[in-house]
């Protein structure tokens, strides 16, 4: 704060609290018992707030006290209290910024600038509304000025600008220039940018205790599936280059990572497209490249550079024989058999080699959460098929040295209930020419 107001015949500055050219007294008043008095100047105070010109005009009675000096009793509250007192010392203050970060903050701007409004102090007001708008929020900070700021009137309205709702047309473009980066192949340095395009897009999509900042809508869900169909081409391509010694330079360690990477958006486009109720088309893919993936992840030898890709794989299969497992994709009883028929001897070949090298206690329950998952969807989609392929694959469970995992002790006992009372249970479904 620079400079203080010329208000004596002698030219000198006026100070806030000086008895000697005091002419008015600010009696500051609480509800507790606090009791204050501001020895202040009337050209001050009626140029500064149009309450105090009221107060401190001939239409208004007023009581002197001390030396014929004006009483002015202002009553506050008990928090509001220091807030009225630097607001009187602003009134003396002469700057370009009253209101500034190092000497008052976000928090006793807002305390100063409720008070103003109370005294109508229309200079004030502007440099805390100014300030607030242009000053960074802390989140704390952010939801007081939404509890307080809705109350005080339109000429605070300019610091809410940065909370007002954005029109549909601007969403989806930013929608689209996400969407764009997050399913892009970015180099190692913008990874984590890609990542936080794919959380907030996925964010954008939930409908939890507020509603999609996205409807589902035709539009949208046409440009996720455009997006997905060039992912779908590369990852065949990417499968189909690994799977045969090609001429290309790039190292087969490459084309891993890719093939990592890859997986990482598949499991996130199964995210997304769950959301918008599309999940159709990845279970379809899915379902066509599975058995060229798990054939180039057998054949590879190398057992620490597949074993992040295999993970990765299981996280999607999940995902996938969820969606089908569970009904939100419904598939014909050859390929649901196909599926099963697949991925759980990959699951149970591949749990113990991904178990035994995660030592990380939080990886290790994440891990725990997904095997659980996907043991839970493969018996849904076994109970779901004719108890004849039910019992197909239930012998070879029962006679594989892997039978801690899949756990298809459910499978099997619902199994053998239904085959015991299937003559009972169905017998009233036979049809009269048929009993005869």
């Amino acid at each position: 704060m620079s400079g203080c107001l010329m208000g004596n015949e002698k030219g000198t500055p006026l100070q806030f609290g000086d008895r000697t050219t005091s002419d008015v007294v600010v009696r500051l008043r609480t509800p507790e018992g606090r009791d204050e008095w501001l020895y202040s100047h009337t050209s001050i105070l009626t140029k500064k707030s149009k309450y105090f010109a009221d107060r401190l005009s001939d239409t208004w009675p007023t009581c002197q006290i001390l030396d014929a000096r004006s009483c002015v009793e202002v009553h506050s509250q008990d928090s509001d209290f220091d807030y009225h007192i630097t607001l009187l010392r602003l009134f003396y203050v002469v700057s370009d910024s009253l209101i500034s970060e190092s000497e008052h903050g976000v928090r006793n701007a807002l305390g100063i600038l409720r008070v103003a409004i109370e005294l109508d102090c229309p200079i004030i007001v502007s440099a805390c509304v100014e300030f607030l708008e242009s000053v960074p929020w802390e989140e704390s900070e952010e939801e007081e000025i939404l509890r307080t700021i809705p109350n005080m009137g339109p000429s605070v309205n300019p610091i809410l600008s940065r909370l007002q709702p954005v029109d549909p047309a601007t969403i989806f473009r930013i929608f689209l220039s996400a969407l764009r980066l997050a399913m892009s192949s970015p180099p190692p340095s913008l990874r984590d940018l890609k990542t936080s395009a794919q959380e907030q897009l996925e964010y954008m999509l939930t409908d939890d205790d507020d509603a999609p900042l996205l409807a589902a809508c035709d539009k949208v869900k046409l440009e996720v599936r455009e997006c997905t169909k060039t992912l779908f081409s590369n990852f065949c391509s990417l499968l189909e280059s690994l799977s045969k010694e090609d001429k290309t330079t790039i190292s087969k360690k490459v084309k891993l990572e890719l093939l990592e990477s890859n997986l990482s958006d598949l499991s996130w486009v199964c995210q997304i497209s769950s959301k918008l109720e599309i999940m159709r088309d990845v279970v379809t893919f899915w379902s066509e490249v599975s058995n060229t993936l798990i054939r180039t992840l057998e054949d590879e030898t190398s057992i620490s550079e597949t074993l992040e890709i295999k993970f990765k794989t299981i996280e999607v299969a999940t995902k996938i024989i969820e969606a089908i497992g569970y009904g939100t994709v419904i598939l014909p009883t050859a390929k649901r058999l196909h599926m099963v028929n697949l991925w759980l001897p990959f699951a149970r070949s591949a749990k113990p080699i991904i178990d035994a090298s995660s030592n990380d206690i939080d990886e290790q329950r994440t891990k725990s959460d997904i095997w659980k998952t996907l043991e839970s969807a493969l018996i849904s989609i076994i109970l779901a098929l004719p108890s004849e392929y039910q019992a197909d694959i239930l012998s070879e469970w029962l006679g594989n040295k892997h039978i801690q995992y899949p756990d298809l002790t459910e499978a099997f006992e619902v199994w053998c209930y239904r085959s015991k009372v299937a003559k009972k249970r169905l017998a009233s479904c036979v049809s009269p020419f048929e009993s005869s």
